[in-house]
């Protein structure tokens, strides 16, 4: 992350399916990595930092998507939460050898709680799971050779997609990460395993190996999400997990990134003889653009994902125990989400400091955008969602967040989903000395 890290980042149908392949095939093979480059010049011997969020929605329908053919029912609700807090600590060993930690809070943290679930079915029961959660985003050694190459060991950030790789509230307008990033990949994806990243002229990379994904864990509405390891103690590593991402920035505040993802899943299930016989190998490609100058911004960035023996492993997550907590659902064989975003500081044209930043966000995602023949479509997970907002900063690393979103699902054959939100972000270190 560019703020909180030892290291900084700088970082229908056949045609978006066809362009998806290429897009990966044409990164994967030439490339694949995040950019970040070594820098241990803002610190001498060590750095305190945070990042976190506040948030405030209401809502005009239910919880229950599936209680009605139509969708969710009309319903006000509202609720305030802190969706994240993270704490980072960096502390340099010495000037080539350099310790990066981040510890996250989501939701105030663990506890017990009551949460009503509803399925896929329309049956919906009472469940005893955490209230929040503590975990430690990253713990990891950098080794500094140079700064086009240094090696990284430990518990790391997964960069694939535009959110994952820059992720702190200050990088995107809404009071909410995008939708469709965190709807069908894991946000922030943080794994296991050894990267090498650097940068050179503008060009900023990481290549890594990191533990792979529990094909168990595979839904329909959040597709892989569900598929990050953690409820055990130990990740499985059977077969380890390939990922990257590039970026080039040929101008100040213009930075173009591809990322890609490849596991080999069905060796890392919860229960592997179960998967034995199939493959269930995840490949993800993305593309993001980002151009951002003193006063206005604009963001874009597609992201696809293939998954094959689709409906087989759909047959055999039906039958796994609900001690697991998975959603036991089919899951397709593509996803796929796109977004735009754009903002402008309106305060500049009357010469004034502060910034008041009008946007608007275009969202397309579908996390069942293909499925497997003999499965029957999943319309209700096809998602067009249009926000309109504006951020105010206080301080550049302190921000209050407005908007409101509509959510239109399978082009309005289901009902209309709108949220307003008001939130508050912040990023910045501390300490340092």
């Amino acid at each position: 992350m560019p703020y909180l890290c030892t290291v900084n980042f700088y970082y229908k149908k056949k045609m978006q399916i066809s362009i998806g392949k290429i897009l990966f095939l044409s990164m994967i093979f030439v490339t694949p990595a995040i950019f970040a480059q070594a820098d241990s010049s803002e610190y001498k011997h060590y750095r305190f930092g945070s990042y976190g969020e506040m948030l405030f929605q209401q809502m005009d329908y239910g919880a229950d998507r599936y209680k009605d053919p139509k969708g969710a029912p009309r319903e006000n609700r509202a609720y305030i939460s802190i969706p994240r807090t993270i704490l980072a600590f960096d502390y340099k060993f010495s000037d080539d050898i350099i310790l990066g930690t981040e510890i996250e809070f989501e939701y105030g943290g663990t506890g017990s709680a009551m949460e009503l679930e509803y399925d896929e079915a329309g049956e919906y029961e009472f469940e005893i799971e955490k209230g929040g959660e503590v975990a430690l985003e990253q713990f990891h050694i950098t080794k500094r050779f140079a700064p086009y190459f240094n090696v990284r060991a430990g518990h790391v950030i997964v960069p694939v997609g535009l959110t994952n790789a820059h992720h702190e509230p200050i990088f995107f307008f809404g009071t909410s990460r995008p939708e469709g990033e965190m709807t069908i990949l894991p946000c922030t994806w943080h794994e296991n395993g050894l990267s090498i990243l650097g940068a050179y002229k503008g060009l900023n990379y990481e290549l890594m190996i990191v533990n792979g994904l529990d094909p168990n864990g595979f839904s329909s509405s959040n597709w892989i999400q569900g598929g990050k390891q953690g409820i055990f103690e130990t990740f499985v590593m059977t077969s380890p997990a390939f990922a990257g991402r590039l970026e080039y920035t040929p101008i100040k505040g213009l930075r173009f990134g591809v990322s890609g993802y490849y596991n080999k899943t069905a060796k890392n299930a919860s229960m592997p003889q179960k998967t034995a016989g199939i493959n269930a190998n995840v490949t993800i490609g993305t593309f993001d653009v980002q151009y951002v100058n003193k006063n206005a911004a604009l963001r874009a960035n597609i992201i696809y994902g293939h998954l094959t023996d689709a409906l087989r492993l759909s047959q055999i997550n039906r039958n796994i125990s609900k001690a697991t907590n998975f959603a036991r659902t089919p899951v397709a064989e593509e996803a796929l989400t796109y977004s735009i975003e754009a903002g402008y500081n309106i305060l500049s044209l009357f010469r004034l400091k502060q910034k008041l930043t009008p946007f608007i966000r275009y969202e397309y995602y579908n996390s069942a955008e293909k499925v497997p023949a003999g499965m029957a479509e999943m319309p209700i997970n096809k998602r067009n969602i249009f926000t309109v907002g504006a951020n105010y900063a206080l301080l550049p690393n302190l921000l209050i967040k407005a908007d409101y979103a509509m959510r239109h699902i399978d082009n309005d054959h289901f009902n209309r989903e709108n949220t307003f939100s008001i939130g508050i972000g912040y990023t910045g270190w501390f300490i340092k000395k």
